[in-house]
């Protein structure tokens, strides 16, 4: 009923679509591995066991709970339902700072406790360098 062009022109666009549909499922496929989104304490609390694996707990840091030793670091983050203290040795990010956004990536000791292996200080879209808010104000 159909020619021999029609034929071949189906197979060729069938092949060329499930040639890309396996690309983009691989891709995807990989990427999942990677993506790494964080929990809140909340969500921490509720979990069933604890994994060896590493995680990012999110929330707020909060108010009078940093307490600052030498290289060491604790404070607790909290999502205003639950809290979880954290540790963390290491350089911390200048956004850091009580009442504000953090995202903490590391192992779970017990749903209480938590230490850190890297800090990410969140910000809003109206944060300014302390530096560049500086120089404008001089001008």
């Amino acid at each position: 009923m159909y020619g021999k062009k029609v034929k071949l022109r189906f197979f060729f666009i069938l092949l060329v679509f499930l040639t890309l549909s396996l690309s983009i499922f691989f891709i995807l496929k990989s990427l999942e591995k990677n993506v790494v989104y964080f929990q809140s304490p909340s969500e921490i609390k509720i979990l069933p066991e604890i994994e060896k694996k590493k995680i990012r707990v999110g929330g707020m840091v909060k108010k009078s709970s940093i307490f600052v030793k030498e290289q060491k670091v604790k404070f607790i983050i909290t999502d205003f339902k639950n809290e979880i203290n954290v540790t963390y040795s290491g350089v911390i990010p200048n956004l850091f700072s009580e009442g504000k956004g953090v995202v903490a990536e590391g192992f779970l000791k017990d749903k209480d406790f938590f230490e850190a292996t890297k800090i990410l200080a969140k910000h809003d879209e109206n944060y300014m360098p302390p530096e560049v808010k500086k120089a404008l104000e001089e001008k």
